[in-house]
């Protein structure tokens, strides 16, 4: 029988589109909905899509739809500070339990993202509109699947080294700007049952999302962190006083030290 279709929901700021013409140019119906075009584009009937703002209420991001959110890829630059903290760690939660993450381009400065790398995500950058190479450094991992050793964007912005995030589990592709800099563009993480992946390609002034390779690895990206089986992951730290097999032992615990853990 075939798998059922990967649930996405693609998350946007939306704001940029808004406020700024050039970018109301490129993205007049919101970035969102182009890189949600991109997936149905690529992946067909193995994905159903649906998007999300900042301006919805709980940002378009209530409990039922992260519930049924197998992967949620999310965008942001301009209003990282106004996603509020709730919604923050709904998703980090969702994420320990399995749903899939893909944080794009300007995302490195989310809530989300720094929650999850439990670092500062710091990064150089410059806006020169110069040329990106991207060269695949793990040929045989799935986001790779179908793509060349390298590819190209004629103009982006740059982003450069030190990127301040722990060692990815997986480095997928490292990018090559035309004034010098270098940069660790596809990097893979896995927190709790939830895959991360992060891809530097997207800023808002440049047509990136419009690229077939960019497409390409977006839509890889989705199959990889889609949700597997495995084993239960607990999310609390519950006591269990009933074990397994008989303990030989008179100990009996202080449950006053453990007060906390039950009120947290």
């Amino acid at each position: 029988m075939p798998s059922a279709p990967i649930r996405v929901t693609v998350w946007g700021e939306n704001v940029h589109e808004h406020k700024n013409e050039t970018v109301k140019k490129i993205y007049p119906h919101g970035m969102h909905n182009v890189i949600a075009d991109g997936l149905r584009e690529v992946l067909g009937d193995r994905v159903v899509v649906k998007t999300a703002t900042l301006d919805l209420p709980e940002h378009g991001l209530p409990p039922e739809v992260l519930d049924n959110t197998d992967v949620l890829t999310w965008w942001g630059h301009a209003a990282h500070g106004k996603v509020e903290d709730a919604v923050v760690e709904r998703v980090h939660k969702r994420v320990l339990a399995g749903m899939g993450l893909l944080v794009l381009h300007s995302g490195h400065y989310s809530k989300i993202f720094k929650k999850l790398m439990g670092t500062g995500c710091g990064l150089k950058w410059r806006e020169a509109g110069e040329r990106e190479r991207l060269w695949c450094v793990n040929p045989g991992h799935p986001i790779a699947d179908g793509l060349g050793e390298y590819f190209e964007l004629p103009h982006t912005e740059m982003y450069g080294e030190f990127f301040d995030i722990p060692q990815p589990d997986e480095l997928v592709f490292i990018s090559w700007f035309e004034g010098g800099e270098v940069f660790r563009s596809g990097c893979t993480w896995q927190r709790g049952k939830g895959r991360v992946f992060y891809f530097r390609p997207g800023h808002e002034t440049f047509p990136i999302y419009y690229d077939a390779n960019v497409r390409r690895v977006i839509a890889n990206g989705v199959q990889w962190a889609a949700p597997t089986q495995g084993s239960p992951y607990a999310l609390a730290a519950p006591n269990i006083k009933t074990p397994l097999s008989p303990i030989q032992s008179s100990h009996v615990a202080d449950e006053s030290l453990h007060e906390h853990q039950r009120k947290g």
